[in-house]
């Protein structure tokens, strides 16, 4: 068998990975029928239908995120459109400003004595 090799176009993989790795915007989209929501595929990766409080989870490209949320309100079944706050939301937290710090610092010798426990 015969090996053909194929010469790579300049900027396609990093076209590829561009395209991999958006970022993402999330909205919650409060819809008037849970059914219509499923429509919303169209417009981005739709990652959750509540069909009891008729609302709908949709990722789209943060680059068009303004297109995307004058979209969805054009549509005749979307009551509002939120946008989601997840991305600028902190995830690390520090210890050692935290109130509930479980460590404690050992009290010194002269701490002890003032408290009339030093032995």
């Amino acid at each position: 068998m015969r090996q053909v090799r194929v010469k790579a176009i300049p900027g396609l993989l990093e076209a590829r990975e561009r395209k991999m790795f958006r970022e993402r915007v999330g909205f919650i989209v409060w819809v008037s029928d849970a059914k219509a929501a499923k429509n919303l595929d169209k417009y981005g990766v739709l990652h959750y239908v509540s069909k009891r409080m008729n609302y709908a989870v949709l990722y789209g490209d943060a680059d068009q995120a303004q297109e995307l949320e004058r979209t969805l309100l054009r549509l005749p079944y979307v009551r509002k459109v939120e946008r989601s706050y997840r991305n600028e939301i902190l995830a690390e937290y520090l210890l050692q400003n935290s109130k509930k710090s479980r460590s404690q610092p050992a009290a010194t010798e002269t701490q002890t004595a003032e408290r009339g426990t030093f032995s």
